[in-house]
């Protein structure tokens, strides 16, 4: 049996949502008129729907068939129209309904306007003037003319070998102005050190220095064409051997080459040991003929 209501005096059912239309998410107000419940429901709760069977809300109504509510609209609904209606917990009379309206809002992408970077403007450069300095002008050099007097070295040995000398060659210096090479030893024996000395070569020229046909030293002139190299002999023979500078022109220096004095006196030992040898054995033999006899 519904409620003491009579059945003239009850309107019908009727359901609004305010508002009636919005985007998902959207929370809206119900409210109803002529929704009467059993006189004998404890609870006037009520349950609202969303297309008829989502949950989407409550609400609470009274004994005198009008109520109210609140619902949020489902993140997944869609465009267009959907379907809201109460739905009692307790038996009441016709459920009340009403549509609502989803609008999915549109997205407006705002590209930022492009961005203009000033036009860079370096500063003017200006380089600064450039002073040479000045030139100055070397007076030229004099030219010394040094003569050096032929060396002349005798030796006498015991035993002289014979000497060996370089054959005069077509590439010595037609000037001998032009430079000199000095040795710093006029008279030398095997092994001793010997170092040349020249002047007159072009600047940084290279220096070989040669003797009977053998690189024996070689040197860089400086920047006033002069020139240090030690001098250095794989084989040599006694006597005068010419050494020779080639750095654009040819200098030549002599250097005497004897024997160790030792030699002639061990000679002279052994001469005299012979001797004695053989005097010692004519007497032994005389001995052992008067034995005989």
């Amino acid at each position: 049996m519904l409620s003491t209501t009579s059945a003239a005096a009850q309107q019908p059912p009727a359901l609004s949502a305010s508002p009636n239309a919005g985007a998902p998410g959207t929370a809206f107000k119900v409210a109803w008129t002529g929704v009467y419940f059993d006189p004998d429901c404890t609870t006037y709760a009520v349950n609202v729907l969303w297309d008829g069977k989502t949950v989407v809300g409550s609400g609470q109504g009274t004994g005198r068939g009008t109520g109210s509510g609140s619902a949020t609209v489902p993140a997944t609904a869609t465009a267009g129209q959907h379907r809201v209606e109460i739905q009692t917990v307790c038996q009441s009379t016709r459920p009340a309904g009403t549509t609502f309206t989803v609008r999915i809002p549109t997205t407006t992408t705002t590209t930022p306007p492009p961005t203009t970077q000033p036009p860079v403007t370096n500063p003017p450069v200006t380089q600064p003037p450039v002073t040479n300095p000045p030139v100055t002008t070397r007076p030229p050099r004099p030219t010394t003319t040094t003569t050096t007097p032929p060396v002349t070295t005798t030796t006498t040995t015991e035993s002289t070998p014979p000497s060996s000398s370089e054959p005069p060659s077509s590439s010595e210096p037609s000037n001998p102005g032009d430079g000199i090479l000095v040795l710093d030893k006029e008279n030398i024996q095997p092994g001793d050190a010997l170092t040349a000395t020249g002047t007159g070569c072009p600047k940084g020229a290279n220096v070989t220095l040669k003797s009977l046909g053998q690189n024996v030293g070689k040197a860089t002139a400086d920047e006033n064409g002069e020139f240090t190299a030690p001098v250095k002999f794989a084989s040599i023979e006694p006597g005068r051997h010419k050494v020779r500078a080639e750095c654009g022109i040819v200098l030549v220096g002599n250097v005497d080459v004897t024997l160790s004095s030792s030699s002639s006196g061990t000679t002279s030992t052994l001469v005299v040991l012979l001797f004695f040898l053989l005097v010692g054995a004519a007497m032994l033999r005389r001995q052992f003929t008067g034995l005989r006899r």
